[in-house]
């Protein structure tokens, strides 16, 4: 993806710095034509997603600029502010985009607009005001250093995905390898109306389902035979 550009002489130079100059200028005038302050750019995978000249031009333009916004927080970002991702300027038009009461950079302190706050060496922004929000929510996990971080942020995922199945199911099921056990129940049963072949599909069922228990047990440090007895 490497791109070389070999220029043989001064004036050749300064033509290639005018018409990069120009080129640039005209996205950031169609950016600022299509009524956008706020520009929320995704994490590119070459080394800088904007050049220090379309951080300038989008400055002197009054346009704030959030950068490096990773590809799978994209569809939740424009879920949440109402807006649609656009991958060129033929994309980017005022319909495209979303609205909020105001918008700038601070370092502490809150307001109602797109702010951000700097917590030790990280930084984060905050959108409030939206005219039209999604229906979603930001969790801010914090821990000690990486590994307890990224423990805690599987254990709030695994509670949501709880949560999630509560609601799509409304139903609740007793644990402890209960429904396991109760299933083997009834198939024993049922197994028992049956003659020759047809009856051993289900106990073989049923002995699988039974051996579900001791595995937990023996995950547990018990004493298999020892709670069996019991």
């Amino acid at each position: 993806m490497d791109h070389q550009v070999i220029v043989s002489d001064y004036a050749a130079m300064d033509r290639v710095l005018r018409e990069e100059r120009a080129y640039i200028l005209n996205i950031v005038k169609q950016i600022k034509k299509a009524g956008c302050n706020v520009l929320l750019v995704q994490k590119s995978i070459l080394r800088d997603a904007l050049s220090d000249l379309a951080l300038h031009f989008l400055a002197k333009m009054k346009i704030m600029v959030v950068k490096d916004i990773e590809r799978e927080d994209v569809e939740f970002v424009c879920r949440s502010l109402g807006c649609r991702p656009g991958a060129s300027l033929d994309h980017f038009t005022a319909d495209t985009l979303g609205s909020a009461d105001l918008a700038e950079e601070i370092t502490t302190g809150s307001a109602d607009l797109a702010e951000e706050i700097t917590t030790g060496s990280a930084k984060y922004i905050k959108v409030t005001g939206v005219a039209n929000p999604g229906k979603t929510v930001t969790i801010l996990v914090r821990g000690s250093n990486k590994l307890v971080l990224e423990e805690a942020e599987r254990s709030l995922h695994d509670a949501l995905c709880v949560v999630r199945c509560l609601v799509k199911n409304r139903a609740l099921i007793a644990g402890g390898v209960a429904p396991e056990m109760e299933l083997s129940l009834r198939l024993t049963e049922r197994s028992r109306l049956l003659t020759g072949l047809d009856a051993y599909p289900g106990r073989e069922c049923c002995s699988t389902l039974t051996g579900v228990h001791k595995c937990c047990h023996l995950s547990c440090r018990n004493r298999t035979e020892h709670t069996e007895n019991r």
